[in-house]
C-alpha cells in the first residue's frame, strides 16, 4: 500500500518498502545499524513489503545459472546410465559391467552432477541438491571401482600363489571371483536402492516422470544387488549352476530397469529443453504437485 505521509509513520513498524520515487532512504537518521537499515527503510511513494520478501528480492536474486547446471547434470546421468543399461543387458556382445565407459562415470556422470549438486546448493534447491549430489557421489564410487589402481577387488585377494600372479601391482582380477568382494558391493547397492525409495516418497510432490525414474531405480539396484550376492555363492561353490543362472537373469533385470530409468530421463530431458527455449510444443510431465498438499499450505488453511 502506498505510503502517502511517511514521517508520520509508526517508528517502530518493522515493514520495508522499496522506494519508487527518491531512489534513496529518506529521513531515519538514528539508522545506525545494519538491521535498522534493513527495518526502517520509509519513502513517499514505496511499497511496503516483508524483511523475509526483502532478502530474497535484493539480497538472493533469481540466477540463471540454475536451469543451465540443473540441464547439464541431467546429461551427465544419463549419458552414464544408458550405455550402463546396455552393457548389463549384453546387448551387441556388451559386457563388463561398463568398464568401458569408466571415463564417462567420472568426467559425466560424476563431474557434470557434482555441479550440478553446487549449484542447486547456490541457490537453496534442496532436493535437487542432494539427488544430483548423490548420484554424482555414486559415479565416481562406482568408476574407482573399475579402476585397478583404487585395489577395490584386488584388496580381497590374500592367496600368495593368486597374489602373485599378479607381480604385486593393484586390482588384482582375481580379486573379482572373490566371495567377499561380491557380497560386500551387493550391500552398497542395496543401500542406493534405499536411498532411491526415499527419492521415490519425496518425488510423489513432483511428477510422474521423477517417480517413474526413482521406482525403476529403486528396482535396478535391488536387482543388480541380487545378481552380486548370487555370484558370491557361485564362487564359494562353482558347483552352484542355480546361483550362476539367477546372477545373469537378475544381471539382465536390472539393466532393463535402468533402461527404462533412461527412457524416462531422455523424456525428461527433453521437456526441459522444449520448455527452456519456449518451444511451441510442450512435453507433458505428470504434474502431482496439487494431489498432495504440503505442510505449509495445510498450515496457511487451519489444517483443512
Amino acid at each position: 500500500m502506498a505510503n502517502a505521509h511517511p514521517h508520520n509513520a509508526h517508528p517502530n513498524d518493522s515493514r520495508l518498502e522499496k522506494d519508487f520515487s527518491n531512489h534513496g532512504i529518506n529521513g531515519n537518521s538514528d539508522a545506525n545499524t545494519s538491521d535498522d537499515a534493513l527495518t526502517r527503510l520509509r519513502t513517499a511513494g514505496s511499497v511496503n513489503i516483508s524483511p523475509e520478501l526483502f532478502e530474497k528480492l535484493y539480497l538472493s536474486p533469481e540466477s540463471r545459472v540454475k536451469g543451465d547446471l540443473r540441464k547439464t547434470a541431467l546429461v551427465g546421468f544419463l549419458l552414464s546410465l544408458t550405455p550402463l543399461s546396455c552393457d548389463l543387458m549384453g546387448w551387441r556382445g556388451a559386457g563388463g559391467n561398463g568398464a568401458a565407459s569408466t571415463g564417462v562415470f567420472f568426467f559425466f556422470g560424476g563431474l557434470l552432477m557434482i555441479l550440478g549438486a553446487i549449484g542447486e546448493w547456490i541457490i537453496g534447491n534442496t532436493f535437487p541438491f542432494v539427488v544430483f549430489g548423490t548420484f554424482g557421489a555414486f559415479w565416481l564410487a562406482f568408476g574407482a571401482t573399475l579402476v585397478p589402481w583404487f585395489n577395490a577387488y584386488g584388496a580381497y585377494v590374500t592367496d600368495p600363489v593368486a597374489a602373485a600372479a599378479n607381480m604385486g601391482n593393484p586390482g588384482n582380477p582375481a580379486g573379482l571371483e572373490i566371495p567377499a568382494f561380491n557380497s560386500s558391493f551387493a550391500f552398497f547397492l542395496i543401500f542406493m536402492g534405499l536411498i532411491c525409495l526415499v527419492f521415490l516418497l519425496c518425488s510423489l510432490r513432483t511428477n510422474l516422470v521423477f517417480v517413474t525414474i526413482f521406482f525403476t531405480l529403486v528396482c535396478a539396484f535391488g536387482c543388480l544387488a541380487g545378481a552380486y550376492f548370487n555370484l558370491a555363492l557361485y564362487h564359494a561353490n562353482e558347483a552352484n549352476m542355480a546361483a550362476a543362472t539367477r546372477a545373469a537373469r537378475c544381471l539382465v533385470a536390472g539393466g532393463a530397469f535402468a533402461f527404462i530409468t533412461s527412457l524416462a530421463g531422455w523424456y525428461l530431458f527433453l521437456a526441459i529443453m522444449l520448455a527452456s527455449l519456449d518451444f511451441p510444443l510442450q512435453v507433458p510431465v505428470g504434474d502431482l504437485s496439487t494431489l498432495i498438499r504440503g505442510a505449509s499450505e495445510k498450515a496457511r488453511d487451519g489444517g483443512v
